[in-house]
């Protein structure tokens, strides 16, 4: 239904569906499109491993996410696996044609009846405590790596920028996670930009 609604809008095309994660992963390779309206809920593959396969490999794909789910922690886990859309299934029409222009133009929608619980999430995220350990127990590298980080950058384009394999930079992220005694990416992006940490260089396209 959403598919022939969608097709009766000028300057939108649908050009495929997919009936499983696995199935949505291989035809945005095949296909590239602009935009991807993922469901959280996919058999094979949920939407969550989906949408960080695709924004890994296709970064200049955008995913929205739709899903029944309302909780903060769910919509953090879809931000963090790359989605720029979160919107609930009970959306309207118009409601998702407004978020595939903004994503499709570079922005990031969250559901209006979800936002606040995400902000106080992360202002929760943002007021952890700060590492025990400073910059001074980071090499040049890894002070270097928490740059792009904070700069929004994935596994691949940190990977593309310092021409390593994307293994090397897990295991830089694994070594300033353990010296810094942080969690994962969202606390190690805080942590930069809270310690002024703004890449030298744009991020790659």
């Amino acid at each position: 239904l959403l598919g022939r609604v969608l097709e009766m809008e000028r300057n939108i095309r649908v050009v495929g569906e997919a009936t499983n994660g696995l199935d949505a992963v291989n035809k945005v390779r095949q296909l590239k499109p602009d935009v991807v309206l993922m469901d959280i809920n996919m058999p094979i593959i949920d939407g969550l491993a989906a949408t960080r396969q695709i924004t890994e490999e296709l970064p200049q794909t955008a995913v929205i996410m739709l899903t029944m789910y309302k909780h903060s922690h769910q919509v953090l886990q879809a931000v963090k696996a790359g989605a720029r859309g979160y919107l609930l299934k009970s959306a309207q029409a118009q409601e998702v044609l407004a978020a595939i222009r903004t994503v499709k133009a570079g922005g990031v929608l969250i559901e209006p009846t979800i936002a606040g619980t995400v902000v106080t999430e992360y202002r929760r995220l943002s007021q952890v405590a700060e590492p025990a350990q400073g910059l001074s127990v980071l090499t040049e590298r890894e002070i270097e790596i928490i740059r792009y980080v904070a700069a929004g950058m994935n596994n691949r384009e940190i990977a593309n920028k310092l021409v390593y394999s994307e293994k090397t930079v897990k295991n830089y992220l694994s070594n300033i996670f353990s010296k810094l005694g942080i969690r994962d990416r969202t606390q190690a992006a805080i942590y930069g930009l809270r310690q002024g940490l703004i890449p030298n260089d744009e991020p790659p396209e």
